[in-house]
């Protein structure tokens, strides 16, 4: 059963070694990203989940790591498997920048997945163990500004906060029903992993509440830090 769960971003610049210093603008980001670790750690889970978007579906035990050598880095986190994709691999680092230790799995999620898919996904890590807790990475648009990754679009900060408004509610049907090509053309990275998410509250028994500790777009996309926690 599902009991804590956080929706951190995953740039590989919150990973000093990626932004070398030369940077504070994401200082605070880091921040709010390893105290909702920390939460979810307190939660004592039987079993802590790593959820990100990736080429396919696909599990992996705790023993998987991931590497940052795409980015010009050398360096590693997570377990000796190094195959996890970026959202998975800024998950083990925030992890490990905690407590030293991994998460118990990691599962990525296609790009294509659909909602009832995302949902049933969601529900079924929910029901792996007695406490399960949630680590669930996504960015919202990369359409934000013009400095952005992608092109300016206008519609792009009222769709990360209609995203944010039901994260934090947290509203599993508001989830489920975005629209996924708009979700494209805007470049956002988030929406399998927070449609898996969403199957996951919606299979809970209890209410929840969500707090947000960080909303901005520094690097002109959307990054959003949510603590999920039960009433």
């Amino acid at each position: 059963m599902l009991v804590s769960a956080a929706v951190c971003p995953h740039p590989p610049a919150i990973i000093p070694a990626v932004s070398r210093g030369a940077s504070g603008q994401l200082d605070d980001l880091r921040v709010a990203c390893t105290a909702a670790v920390r939460r979810l750690r307190r939660a004592a889970p039987d079993l802590l989940v790593c959820i990100g978007g990736g080429r396919q579906t696909r599990a992996w035990s705790g023993e998987a790591g991931g590497t940052l050598q795409p980015y010009g880095v050398d360096a590693r986190f997570g377990g000796a498997l190094v195959e996890l994709p970026l959202s998975l691999t800024v998950a083990a680092y925030l992890l490990e920048s905690v407590d030293a230790t991994n998460g118990d799995a990691f599962q990525a999620v296609s790009p294509d997945a659909a909602a009832d898919d995302c949902s049933s996904l969601g529900a079924e890590l929910a029901g792996r163990a007695d406490r399960v807790a949630l680590l669930v990475m996504g960015d919202g648009s990369a359409r934000r500004t013009r400095t952005s990754p992608g092109p300016f679009d206008e519609r792009a900060q009222e769709f990360d906060d209609g995203v944010w408004k039901a994260l934090a509610a947290p509203d599993p049907g508001q989830l489920l029903a975005i629209d996924a090509e708009l979700a494209g053309e805007l470049w956002v990275s988030g929406l399998q992993a927070w449609q898996t998410l969403a199957g996951a509250l919606g299979s809970s028994p209890t209410e929840w509440a969500g707090q947000v500790t960080y909303n901005a777009a520094p690097l002109g996309v959307g990054y959003v830090v949510i603590e999920l926690e039960t009433r």
